[in-house]
């Protein structure tokens, strides 16, 4: 069995991949609540922009930490297009959950059916990015420890889709966020800590690109979306302030100039 490394440079990627998760989550409960605030075009928008936050965080959460990870005795390459499908699966199964929240009438029932959907749809993409490692070796998975990452991950998406309903002010976002940022890295840990790796070695070159060549442009670029993103949202106006202001500039009835 290859020894296998989570953290190959300390606490730097963990820490990080938490960050990750932890904006994209606050991104998106934010947008979730402008979503709610308003109908029409402006609601699916909002909505996009969240799911969008959202699965970026989760993936970019997984894949920084990936870049921690490590087996001794083979190198670890990384098939493309099954890393970008995994992103694309992270973006589509949020995108349902949020839009099932944002648009039923029956939000419990919504709740509910998203909150699995969601999960089930964020595990997947953690395997299916997990399929694109390329190795020497052959990779085993505790069925028990996948099965409980799965549990998490349809945990962490139900509090999600309930705190983007329910939670208003600003300092709640903050701890829910960091909350969700937790669940999420716990999924993710539990899976990994799910994994053996028999290690074959091997002298020919492994297909697919290395961790520094696709994945760490890739996760810069993504956290930068968020980090923008994050910024817009903070400074666009909501519907209460624009009705402020509106309200503001309205002449007074009777009014002289």
């Amino acid at each position: 069995m290859g020894h296998l490394d989570h953290a190959a440079f300390g606490w730097l990627t963990p820490v990080l991949s938490y960050l990750m998760a932890c904006i994209g989550a606050a991104l998106g409960l934010r947008c979730t609540m402008r979503a709610l605030a308003v109908t029409g075009r402006s609601r699916r928008n909002w909505l996009v922009t969240a799911a969008s936050a959202i699965g970026t965080g989760i993936w970019t959460m997984h894949f920084v930490a990936m870049l921690g990870f490590r087996v001794t005795g083979t190198d670890i390459r990384y098939d493309v297009p099954l890393t970008i499908l995994s992103l694309v699966v992270a973006m589509v199964v949020v995108c349902a959950g949020v839009f099932a929240v944002g648009y039923s009438r029956d939000r419990n029932r919504a709740l509910l059916l998203g909150g699995l959907t969601t999960g089930v749809g964020v595990a997947s993409m953690h395997y299916l990015g997990m399929s694109a490692v390329r190795l020497h070796g052959d990779v085993t998975y505790d069925p028990v420890l996948v099965a409980l990452s799965v549990l998490i991950a349809v945990a962490a998406a139900t509090a999600a889709l309930w705190a983007g309903l329910n939670i208003k002010s600003p300092l709640a976002v903050t701890l829910a966020s960091l909350v969700m940022g937790a669940a999420v890295s716990s999924m993710h840990y539990t899976g990994m800590f799910a994994v053996s790796v028999r290690v074959t070695p091997s002298g020919q070159a492994l297909p697919g690109a290395t961790a520094m060549q696709f994945i760490f442009p890739l996760a810069v670029g993504l956290g930068s979306y968020l980090f923008l993103t994050s910024a817009f949202v903070a400074l666009s106006p909501t519907a209460d302030e624009r009705a402020a202001s509106a309200s503001a500039q309205r002449p007074v009835p009777g009014a002289t100039g």
